[in-house]
């Protein structure tokens, strides 16, 4: 694996394939994701993306920032798949550009606990930011695959 420090190697070797936690925001944190329009055009997407054998688990967009969990093979180019998610949802938003804050965050997930811990921060999202009073009732939530953690 060119241009990867040594240590991450390591981690994955205990991996068939690297689950990520990844998270990306819209440009001055503008409300402009949560509606059918965005959450559609983010599940097509990723439906098309298993055709490349890239599989996307448990997802939620909030009304300025998206968190999802993704899984790729070991060419998988993570920033160029956001790169591409990112243009896709931009289509059915209609405010003017720019929609997104450069960048996203990415996090390797390493054991169960953290994938558990990570998923049930994500899943409350919508209840601490006082938009649902349950979770389950937030509308722009998820799961396209199920991602079991290996």
């Amino acid at each position: 694996m060119p241009n990867r420090p040594p240590r991450i190697s390591l981690i994955f070797q205990k991996y068939d394939q690297p689950l990520y936690f990844v998270t990306f925001n819209t440009a001055k944190r503008a409300a402009i994701l949560a509606n059918e329009g965005v959450h559609h055009a983010f599940i097509e997407f990723c439906k098309k993306a298993e055709t490349s054998g890239i599989a996307v688990g448990r997802y939620v967009i909030m009304p300025d920032h998206v968190h999802l969990f993704v899984r790729g093979p070991w060419d998988f180019e993570l920033s160029q798949w956001v790169r591409l998610l990112k243009r896709c949802l931009s289509i059915p938003i209609s405010s003017e550009p720019p929609h997104w804050q450069k960048g996203f965050f990415d996090h390797l997930m390493r054991n169960d606990e953290s994938y558990s811990e990570k998923w049930n921060y994500v899943w409350q999202n919508p209840v601490r930011a006082g938009l649902v009073v349950e979770s389950a009732l937030w509308p722009y939530q998820g799961e396209i695959v199920h991602l079991p953690y290996a």
